[in-house]
């Protein structure tokens, strides 16, 4: 064989690994590609601790460790959302968020099986705190990714797809628990419900690895940040600006009640009311229902032939009739949970008795599809605000911070043992009021948002520079 023979079939192969790399990046760098991935991690890490935390107090008897671990969760993800995690963000990146902050979880089940062998509360609480901080840099990633990686156009199927993808992992979480615990008489999980959802968190947490930077995703409206624009100084001046907008300070009611009825919603209606396996499937069935909220609401924002603002002028109808609708109902049942409570009856309903589950089984998957509706309608109007991940991070910094501070709030009230009907009146009249309170954003929004439509001060904020070639766009 000739030297010349040799040189070509070396150039061949080289050529054929090169076709390979080039194929294997472009699916990386593929927008869907990054809403799917990041959609299977919070699967796995926060799904699985949506499944926990809808069991009611963690699944454990006693409410308050478990709610108290809530509160210092919820604390800790105010304090660290916008102003610490934001700015990190647009340094590092989303890779280092998620690999920063998905280890948490499987820290978090990890005390609460410690707690069943030691009644060690205060590991539990400590836990929550760190999840906490952990939780702000995942869901910071996750919102930035969700709201920026698609065109505008798309934004509104990102949400719907990451909400079913999610959700599922709440929904698998819980009918694992379900099966785990269904000759249960105890009220507690077992150990092994604690270890499963452990093993699938820490799986989740290395699929962090595989997210790319913005400025590798293939999507002709974002708008990256140049690298001689992330120092500290700018990109804190960047987050004032962008808060400080009146759009955003619309938002923030809508912001700060979209976690508020978690704590009600979890303890005082299906802890309360339910025994450990009709808790673990209404778990299932709140998580399954999110999946149908995420898409009807995805479906609506992203229905064709409807101008943006008439879109989302459409979505607040149709969650503040549905909310008025579902919360009514939930007066309904609270009148008659109160006296059953008086009479002693308490996590007695078995979902076998159909003469008085049925009800309050729908009410719970009800309360569930709402919780989707409001999340994925806030998502949305924060991706209509920009296409810059570097603002969608701040904005989603602003979501997660007032939404754990109403979080926290409602759970140190569910803490302190106020009464239900209590809880009730809060979560129905500040997800009512914060609608109302949000409507001149929603009439505000724009056919698009190729500029961003949040005011910034160009001086400060020049235009990014010119992808690079290989990551021109498509």
């Amino acid at each position: 064989m000739s030297n010349e023979t040799v040189e070509e079939g070396r150039v061949a192969a080289g050529t054929e690994h090169n076709d390979n790399r080039s194929t294997l990046y472009k699916i990386w760098t593929n927008s869907w590609f990054q809403i799917i991935l990041i959609s299977f991690i919070c699967f796995c890490c926060p799904g699985m601790y949506n499944a926990l935390s809808g069991l009611g107090g963690s699944g454990q008897v006693d409410q308050t460790v478990a709610a108290n671990a809530n509160v210092a969760l919820l604390a800790c993800t105010a304090g660290t959302a916008l102003f610490v995690v934001g700015p990190i963000f647009d340094r590092v990146g989303p890779r280092v968020c998620l690999l920063l902050g998905g280890w948490t979880y499987a820290l978090y089940s990890g005390s609460l099986l410690c707690f069943n062998a030691t009644n060690n509360g205060g590991f539990v609480i400590g836990s929550g705190a760190i999840l906490g901080v952990g939780a702000s840099f995942l869901w910071v990633a996750q919102g930035a990714i969700m709201t920026t990686y698609v065109p505008e156009s798309q934004k509104g199927r990102a949400i719907a797809a990451f909400w079913i993808i999610f959700n599922l992992g709440g929904g698998v979480g819980s009918l694992a628990s379900f099966g785990l615990n269904f000759k249960s008489t105890t009220g507690t999980v077992s150990d092994a419900t604690y270890i499963a959802l452990l093993i699938i968190m820490a799986f989740g947490w290395a699929l962090g690895t595989l997210i790319c930077p913005p400025s590798y995703v293939r999507v002709a409206q974002m708008e990256v940040t140049p690298e001689s624009e992330k120092n500290f100084r700018q990109i804190l001046r960047h987050s004032l600006q962008t808060i400080c907008n009146w759009r955003v300070l619309c938002m923030l009611p809508l912001f700060f009640s979209a976690n508020v009825f978690y704590s009600y919603q979890q303890n005082a209606v299906n802890g309360m009311n339910f025994n450990i396996r009709t808790r673990s499937l209404n778990g299932s069935l709140y998580w399954i229902a999110q999946m149908i909220g995420g898409l009807v609401m995805g479906l609506i924002l992203d229905v064709p032939g409807v101008s943006r603002p008439n879109r989302a002028r459409i979505a607040w109808a149709f969650l503040f009739v549905t909310g008025m609708a579902i919360w009514g109902g939930g007066y309904k049942f609270q009148v008659w949970s109160d006296l059953r409570l008086e009479q002693g009856l308490k996590q007695d309903i078995d979902y076998t008795d159909a003469d008085i589950s049925v009800g309050p089984m729908f009410l719970y998957i009800f309360y569930g599809a709402y919780d989707a509706l409001w999340q994925s309608f806030c998502y949305w109007l924060v991706g209509a605000q920009s296409n810059s991940p570097a603002t969608a991070a701040v904005l989603v910094g602003a979501y997660k911070t007032f939404q754990s501070t109403g979080g926290a709030m409602a759970w140190r009230i569910n803490a302190m043992e106020k009464p239900a009907m209590t809880q009730f009146a809060m979560n129905w009249g500040l997800c009512m009021g914060s609608l109302v309170v949000a409507i001149p954003t929603v009439l505000a929004i724009t056919l698009t948002s190729d500029k961003e439509t949040l005011a910034v001060n160009e001086k400060d904020f020049p235009a990014p520079e010119e992808p690079r070639a290989e990551v021109a766009k498509t």
